[in-house]
């Protein structure tokens, strides 16, 4: 007995000294089993619907979960509207008039919310959808793991600040993929993501007007006067058509794979940041991934599937934080 209540006053000691900390909760796989069994069937039929619609909205589904998590955390943040005077991260130069299928997280949240009110949070969608998204296009499926909570602000100065632009230096790419927690690997194994979707005119025609025969930086030699580049002006002329659209990859645009390693190893990245990732990398490590993955798909949808995982887990919000929002683009109260 005495054994017995010992145990219980060093637990007790415990519990005060360091306490169980529900908001750190760890995220799971089939956190809805129970709460919402036939999430992810109603998910993946709604994604398949949307892409089979317009199939350009596979790379734009994916990109909000990675617009979403670079900015506060994996929160849902990203799908607010302005609010008490709070702006939207929408607003913000990577994301205006870019970012793109806030309706189709509502239809999706619409559906969801009939058959599980109050449950599943935005934050979760945008993970799912994503995962779905690049399966639907031929990519890797893996377990999403969930459980994340709403945040209930937004911020459109750290979007400015932190979400990659299309003319970004390795340097900045690697800072920026570094304040989230991410490495090396896990920004080029991400920038694969740029083997489906477009692009508009505005995004790249520095890459193709601006080039200069004495500048190395992410201009590499098979730039020079290549079929390539006479592509490009065709669809984007010196002056106007901005908002023309062009392949991130043009070999295989609407299919997941890894021929966007093959592309840029060719100097053939749409994006000045998709080709600094050779230019720029001196001492030719992430080369050498870039290399990697180029030479083994299969090795490359491994490692894409576990960065996923891994930055879906930036900063959320867990337990008894944020909230469950019932309209992806408004807080509850």
């Amino acid at each position: 007995m005495d054994h017995i209540i010992t145990l219980f006053l060093v637990f007790v000691t415990l519990l005060q000294t360091k306490p169980i900390l529900c908001n750190n909760e760890p995220l799971i796989v089939g956190y809805y089993e129970e709460s919402c069994p036939f999430l992810e069937e109603i998910v993946r039929r709604q994604v398949e619907i949307a892409v089979l619609q317009e199939p350009r909205m596979a790379a734009s589904l994916l990109r909000l979960h990675f617009h979403d998590c670079f900015v506060l955390g994996c929160d849902g943040s990203v799908l607010l509207d302005d609010f008490e005077g709070t702006e939207s991260e929408k607003k913000a130069a990577p994301n205006t008039n870019s970012l793109r299928g806030f309706e189709v997280i509502d239809e999706i949240k619409n559906v969801v919310e009939d058959a599980c009110p109050c449950t599943v949070s935005c934050a979760d969608l945008l993970a799912i959808v994503a995962r779905d998204a690049v399966a639907l296009t031929g990519g890797p499926k893996w377990n999403v793991y969930l459980g994340r909570r709403d945040s209930m602000k937004a911020s459109l100065d750290d979007a400015n600040k932190f979400i990659p632009t299309p003319n970004s230096s390795l340097e900045t790419l690697i800072a920026n993929f570094g304040s989230q927690g991410l490495n090396a690997q896990d920004l080029v194994v991400l920038s694969g993501s740029h083997t489906i979707g477009e692009a508009k005119c505005t995004s790249f025609k520095q890459r193709i007007y601006d080039y200069d025969d004495s500048e190395e930086r992410s201009y590499p030699r098979q730039w020079k006067n290549d079929e390539f580049r006479r592509v490009l002006r065709s669809i984007c002329p010196r002056s106007g058509r901005d908002n023309a659209l062009a392949p991130l990859d043009f070999t295989t645009p609407a299919r997941f794979d890894n021929q966007y390693f093959h592309n840029i190893k060719l100097g053939q990245g749409l994006l000045v940041s998709d080709n600094v990732l050779v230019a720029e990398d001196v001492e030719r490590e992430i080369r050498d991934v870039v290399w990697a993955f180029a030479s083994n798909e299969e090795h490359f949808f491994t490692s894409f599937a576990n960065s996923m995982i891994k930055m879906g887990n930036i900063r959320v919000l867990t337990g008894q934080q944020g909230e469950i929002r019932k309209n992806c683009r408004l807080i509850n109260t």
